[in-house]
């Protein structure tokens, strides 16, 4: 006669056997085992555990930010999980609201002290503050529009919100450089700076970065995506199309799938260089593509003044350990610091 097997004594046995044999390796694992083990989740206890120093601060305007900020897609759900339809309810469903504070606990303990938001997510973050007492600088993303009244609005209402500071959302702003609308990205920084915050411009292509200095926008500080490539789910290079992003998804294996937010990295660092903005990076990791000891160190040593990264409860801790690592190892960085 067969025994049932329990699912959760068989799990616990094959990865206690696979950590006998040494192959547990991932926080994840990790995380999981234990779990199973005596039944808690020991994420926050995990991170528990002090970093060799907090994340330091450049500054933008006369903000104090620090070197590494919180990503806001993981509390949003936007996951870029290339083809698998389930993982942005799966965000959603580990990140409730009880784990997002958690989470933002933890990365303000360990000296990160802005988030980067979608003014959709920002209700939660004005919670989280008045409930933990929380400093947290929120830097917001705006979307510029040829209606300037709608605009004007659209900020105002934000900045009534608690915004710190401002930056046109790249989603928005790319497709503008597209169609030669300079003057409506233009009008969105006089409109931000307007409200005597900081104003940002965001994009993904480095066209947009391209139009703004030579169009003399003057745009306080750029939030500019950057990552190696890589990594097994990019595109190769003759299958790398400008403004991908904005354009119908071909079928094609090596298309643009969601996979790819910097089509060109040698091209930026080379620009980058020249620009005397600060450069906020972000999708450094590809969205989870790239191992974080690759993507920071990349990001720094290649002229990023800070880095925007989403990070899960059980991920904060070694991540500022390694970005305090890569900050450590910038000898050989060419770019100044802007900030």
């Amino acid at each position: 006669m067969t025994k049932q097997t329990d699912r959760r004594g068989f799990l616990s046995k094959t990865l206690l056997g696979t950590a006998g044999a040494g192959a547990l390796y991932s926080v994840e694992e990790q995380i999981l085992l234990a779990a199973m083990q005596d039944g808690t989740n020991p994420a926050l206890a995990n991170q528990a555990a002090p970093s060799p120093g907090q994340i330091p601060c450049g500054q933008i305007g006369k903000l104090k930010v620090s070197r590494m900020l919180m990503g806001g897609n993981l509390i949003g759900g936007w996951a870029h999980s290339r083809d698998l339809i389930y993982v942005s309810k799966l965000f959603t469903s580990y990140n409730t609201e009880p784990k997002v504070f958690e989470t933002l606990e933890l990365a303000e303990q360990q000296g990160i002290n802005t988030i980067q938001l979608d003014p959709r997510c920002q209700d939660t973050m004005l919670k989280y503050q008045k409930q933990r007492g929380s400093k947290m600088q929120s830097l917001l993303c705006i979307a510029p529009d040829a209606n300037e009244t709608k605009m004007r609005d659209q900020i105002k209402m934000v900045i009534d919100k608690g915004a710190t500071f401002l930056y046109t959302h790249g989603g928005v702003t790319d497709p503008l450089t597209m169609t030669g609308q300079y003057d409506v990205i233009g009008k969105a920084i006089d409109l931000m700076k307007a409200e005597g915050v900081p104003a940002g411009v965001g994009g993904h292509a480095l066209e947009t970065v391209v139009a703004c200095e030579k169009q003399n926008l003057n745009p306080d500080f750029y939030v500019k995506t950057y990552h190696l490539d890589r990594y097994w789910s990019m595109s190769p290079e003759e299958k790398r199309e400008p403004f991908c992003w904005f354009k119908p998804q071909k079928a094609g294996h090596g298309e643009y799938h969601d996979n790819m937010w910097c089509l060109n990295p040698d091209e930026t660092v080379e620009f980058m260089a020249k620009v005397e903005k600060p450069w906020i990076a972000f999708k450094v990791l590809a969205a989870g593509a790239i191992p974080p000891r690759m993507g920071f160190s990349a990001a720094f040593r290649n002229g990023a003044d800070f880095i925007c990264v989403g990070m899960f409860d059980f991920q904060v801790a070694e991540n500022v350990k390694i970005a305090l690592d890569a900050l450590a190892k910038t000898e050989d960085r060419k770019r100044p610091w802007r900030a």
